[in-house]
């Protein structure tokens, strides 16, 4: 799959005058000058009878209140082909009620979207709720920079974990140095400087920090209180410049012109770093606890400058550890005697400093820029794939994922490999089962296919040799459940992990890449199978007639074989006939797990014995299982877990289990080897699509670097374990579409594609 090359940011944008178009210019820069290879592009929203002269990465303008505008910008981001956006989303930048108008560009979108939330309320409106849901629903991946951010969205808006991600604001990469240089330049020689910076608003607390000046001077007679920047626009357009004139008046009445000063300027950033060198203190009165973001709060943490804030959500993660002090809201006599403190001990202040320059060092927008380039190439590929799934088959520069199985790896040892994981760590205390060995020599046979790397001889045969030791002649059935101390738990397994086993022997009498583990593998499928006949589930039926079609076309002398296929094949087709209605095409009263083995097991038999009462049985009673696997979106939907008993009820959706897009990929793959009908192709593809986060949480259960598999979806969550079930499943799967896109749709080639899965 190709790198991220085409980048569009949806927000302000520079000239604006406000945090955001900082916020948005200063991540599009950063990612332009990182060295990779992506073009940007920006949507500039334009407030309402507003003008900028914006920079050329500015390629699309959006009045906020122009509904045709949102639309012209999607079409302009389709048409351009861009490849993930970015959206800087903060209440009152776009138009309609709580800023609805911006779902009419998202929802004509044809990329992934990666949204970064500037504000998160704890307590919104109907109205504000509604649109934010909307928002993280349409948004592959969703951004806060603070840790509040992402429990609020869990907690209020029921935002899935998987989904969220924190991203510190970024700060320019500037050295630690001395204020002296800066005072010098701006007039301040020698005196100790405080200073706020920002848009010029009531809820920045500036009046509170005022009145903390008199009892400041108590301690440093000579300190300044600089605040620097413009008014708010929004406030000069309703109240002119009252508010600032109300600060001014306030200062005159307690007597603190001359340390005291308004440098009423939006400046450029190497001016802004030059004010914020010459402080000796930085502070943030906020009166607003919700404040998720404070830019300028990031600006001077990151420039090392010793800051006195009050406890709002960003300051009171950032400014934790001595790195900052907090000092509760509205409160004028603790900020004045926390700065005063300060003013008056240099090497308390120095300490403070040095700490917070050292801990900023992760947030220079270099380390930011590429923290939110590994978020947009993880949607990005997701998204691909999803294509793929959608399409059927692989569209031009996308691919299936790569075949890593360090997870898997990691999840053997000498003895063979362990049933269960703790999140990615192996669970020794559940020890082995025979199924699970069983389906990795079904995967150690799939690495034998063109295009793949083999599984190592040691590890391979490690596997046999769990196998071959779970058969007890004594049963005459294969044990499935061992303690980590080697020691087995029961006589004898279930009739379906004695099935699956055979499948895997069969498999690997026909494709294993040793002569002498063929010949090893035929004759313990042969001393295996007869009981078979006794069996009374019709998974195990189905897990043998996978094994038998493997075996007979490897040892095809063995006469006894053709009987026990025929025997089992139509007992499948029997069992079908009686639970079969027009509404319920299906071998059995409910669905449970595993269930298109049940049709693949038919189909691959019809094909291979040529009987086609076989395979129309499967493709018929597989289109109804693929009908009810599908949701209403169109996306692949497992049967889910607590459906297990019910009885002729349409299935519930949770929880969802890897095995049955892996049971479906293979038992579609069969279906397309039979008929060639395209269709089966496209069902294999959304099946494994949801692997990749084509699913009801639209979230990726697989990690593509490790190739660990979560072991399900729950209704909120991903299940965080990845037990060997889980990655087997995944794996196989992947196996088979790699094959698929191999043969890239070739009719002639389609008997290679052998289904594999367990």
């Amino acid at each position: 799959m190709t790198q991220l090359s085409r980048l569009a940011f949806i927000g302000n944008s520079l000239p604006r005058r406000c945090g955001i178009a900082t916020f948005t210019t200063n991540l599009q820069q950063a990612i332009s000058t990182s060295g990779a290879d992506v073009e940007t592009a920006i949507v500039a929203m334009t407030d309402h009878g507003h003008a900028y002269d914006y920079p050329p990465a500015v390629r699309v303008q959006v009045n906020d209140a122009r509904l045709e505008d949102y639309i012209n910008a999607a079409a302009v981001l389709n048409a351009g082909q861009f490849d993930v956006v970015s959206l800087q989303h903060e209440f009152g930048i776009f138009g309609g009620e709580a800023g609805a108008h911006i779902m009419t560009l998202l929802s004509r979108l044809d990329m992934p979207i990666v949204t970064t939330l500037h504000t998160v309320l704890s307590e919104p409106t109907p109205a504000q709720r509604g649109i934010l849901n909307r928002i993280v629903e349409a948004s592959s991946r969703v951004v806060v920079m603070a840790e509040k951010g992402r429990e609020l969205l869990r907690s209020v808006y029921r935002a899935s974990a998987e989904k969220i991600e924190v991203i510190p604001h970024g700060i320019p990469d500037f050295p630690f140095i001395e204020p002296d240089k800066a005072k010098f330049k701006f007039g301040f020689s020698g005196r100790p400087v405080i200073l706020t910076f920002g848009l010029l608003s009531p809820n920045k607390g500036v009046e509170v920090m005022i009145d903390a000046m008199p009892s400041i001077l108590k301690s440093r007679s000579d300190a300044v209180y600089v605040v620097l920047g413009t008014t708010h626009p929004n406030l000069v357009r309703t109240q002119g410049e009252a508010y600032r004139e109300s600060l001014m008046a306030r200062v005159r009445e307690i007597g603190v012109e001359d340390h005291v000063v308004f440098l009423d300027q939006f400046v450029d950033q190497a001016t802004l770093l030059d004010f914020i060198s010459m402080c000796d203190v930085y502070v943030t009165p906020y009166l607003n606890e919700s404040q998720m973001t404070s830019g300028t709060l990031a600006y001077s943490f990151g420039l090392g400058k010793a800051v006195v804030s009050t406890p709002y959500w960003h300051a009171r993660e950032l400014l934790v550890d001595g790195r900052g002090i907090l000092v509760p809201f509205g409160d004028a006599a603790a900020i004045g005697c926390e700065i005063a403190g300060l003013l008056t001990d240099d090497a308390r202040r120095q300490a403070m400093r040095e700490r917070a320059y050292a801990s900023s060092r992760s947030m220079t927008w270099e380390r930011t820029a590429d923290r939110y380039q590994t978020a947009f190439e993880n949607v990005r590929r997701g998204n691909g794939l999803r294509m793929i799934a959608q399409q059927g088959q692989p569209s031009r520069g996308q691919a299936p994922p790569d075949m890593q199985i360090g997870h898997f790896l990691s999840m053997c040892d000498d003895t063979g490999l362990f049933q269960h994981a703790v999140h990615s760590v192996p669970d020794r205390s559940h020890g082995y089962c025979v199924d699970d060995n069983a389906r990795a020599l079904l995967l150690a046979c799939a690495l034998n296919n063109p295009g793949e790397r083999r599984l190592s001889e040691v590890l391979t045969a490690r596997l046999a040799a769990f196998v071959q030791h779970a058969w007890n002649p004594d049963t005459r059935m294969f044990r499935n459940f061992m303690g980590f101390d080697r020691s087995w738990l029961e006589d004898k397994g279930s009739e379906d992990s004695h099935g699956r086993t055979l499948w895997a022997l069969g498999e690997c009498a026909r494709g294993d890449a040793t002569l002498l583990r063929r010949r090893w593998a035929a004759s313990l499928f042969a001393e295996a199978l007869p009981i078979v006949e006794s069996f009374r589930s019709p998974r195990a039926w189905a897990f043998t007639l996978l094994g038998l079609d493997a075996y007979c076309a490897a040892v095809p002398e063995d006469s006894l074989t053709g009987r026990v296929r025929n025997l089992l094949a139509d007992r499948l087709i029997s069992i079908m006939s009686l639970a079969e209605t027009k509404d319920w095409m299906w071998f059995e009263d409910g669905l449970a797990y595993d269930n298109a083995r049940l049709p693949q097991a038919l189909i691959v038999t019809g094909i291979s014995t040529g009987m086609a009462a076989y395979v129309e049985a499967g493709l018929r009673s597989l289109h109804w299982l693929m009908t009810v696997q599908t949701a209403p979106e169109g996306y692949f939907r497992p049967i889910g877990t607590k459906s297990f008993g019910d009885k002729r009820t349409q299935p519930q959706a949770f929880d969802q289990q890897p095995l049955e897009a892996s049971a479906t990929i293979s038992a579609c793959l069969a279906a397309l080897r039979a008929d060639g009908n395209a269709k089966w192709r496209a069902d294999a593809a959304r099946a494994f699509g949801w692997f990749l986060g084509g699913n009801d949480l639209s979230l990726p259960l697989v990690d593509l670097e490790t190739g660990s598999c979560r072991d399900g979806l729950h209704p909120d969550r991903p299940n965080e374990n990845r037990g060997a079930e889980s990655v087997l499943s995944y794996l196989l799967g992947l196996a088979e579409i790699r094959q698929l896109a191999l043969i890239s749709g070739d009719r002639a080639k389609l008997p290679r594609l052998r289904a594999l899965h367990a």
